[in-house]
């Protein structure tokens, strides 16, 4: 007997979720050392996230130019998810060159309870497995980058992470309205011209200019558009089928994937209390196979983004 429908699309969502974290994981590796060899934070933002969308839209125009079709609202929904994340990530590059990327780490991965508190504005209310594994994580992420950070606190960083963190939650709820009725590659594409729009006004206005064509810089912003390109398709076929809060969940894994990486490429090293942090995320990520996503809103219930929904599925 084969696996039930639901099923099946439950796990595709699960494993893209988990693929995302990891190339998520890659990002501040990347990204930092882009900005260590020079790049400007700004220009990190803008150049990967550009990249990234003209990758994508090639694929599609290639291999399925159908899908560079999208309803009006979804478009809408897209865009204004877009410009959310594109200064979310303009936050997290600016706060990355202030602030050691364990440090950021720790304060980015919050963003899951960023987003129950979005989905609860919502009417998604998270079930009690979710609220679980959210207590758990605060001390997973906090444990888990303990003592990484070096020197004095930038609270300027602090503060513009912690906005970056909410802005990209805010984005999740967005795009899951969205994706009811359009595919995951489809709502990529239009978020991320969206986010290029964002950043590159930001960049071409604040400056300085740079085309990173020295392969020192080139390097770390091809590997991070590279990243970033697969995890958004990731994500966004996560947030499909399991949901904006349990995608967030899982993305925590991206903290374990940044601390091998650091381990492996910057030669740092696991402290006792960051094992038990590695644990209690573990946990997080395991109670995942118990947990439910939340059931699409029924027509008529409300919420902030029911205005994002085409009419035929509020009627």
């Amino acid at each position: 007997m084969g696996v039930p429908w639901r099923s099946r699309w439950r796990r595709v969502g699960t494993v893209s979720a988990l693929l995302s974290a990891f190339f998520l994981g890659l990002t501040p590796i990347f990204g930092k050392l882009a900005i260590v060899r020079g790049m400007a934070p700004l220009g990190v933002a803008a150049w990967r996230t550009v990249l990234a969308t003209l990758l994508l839209y090639l694929v599609l125009r290639v291999w399925r130019p159908s899908w560079l079709y999208i309803h009006r609202l979804g478009l809408l929904g897209c865009l204004l998810a877009g410009a959310i994340n594109g200064l979310g990530s303009l936050f997290y590059y600016s706060a990355l060159a202030r602030i050691d990327a364990s440090l950021g780490q720790l304060l980015y991965s919050l963003y899951p309870v960023f987003v129950g508190l979005w989905l609860w504005l919502d009417r998604q209310a998270p079930g009690r497995v979710t609220w679980v594994r959210l207590a758990l994580a605060v001390p997973a992420v906090y444990l888990l980058t303990a003592g990484g950070a070096s020197g004095p606190v930038d609270w300027l960083g602090v503060g513009m992470m912690l906005l970056a963190s909410a802005l990209y939650a805010l984005h999740l709820p967005v795009n899951q309205r969205v994706l009811y009725e359009a595919p995951a590659p489809t709502v990529t594409l239009y978020t991320l011209a969206a986010m290029s729009g964002v950043v590159v006004l930001a960049y071409a206005w604040l400056g300085p200019w740079q085309v990173p064509v020295d392969p020192a810089l080139g390097g770390p912003v091809l590997a991070l558009t590279l990243v970033t390109f697969l995890s958004r398709l990731t994500l966004f076929l996560g947030v499909k089928h399991i949901g904006g809060m349990h995608t967030a969940l899982l993305g925590l894994g991206e903290l374990l994937v940044t601390v091998a990486f650091a381990h492996w490429w910057l030669g740092e090293r696991l402290t006792p209390r960051q094992w038990l942090g590695a644990a209690l995320l573990l946990a997080v990520l395991l109670l995942s196979r118990w947990d439910r996503p939340a059931a699409p809103p029924k027509p008529g219930r409300g919420g902030w983004l029911q205005w994002l929904e085409p009419p035929d599925f509020r009627t």
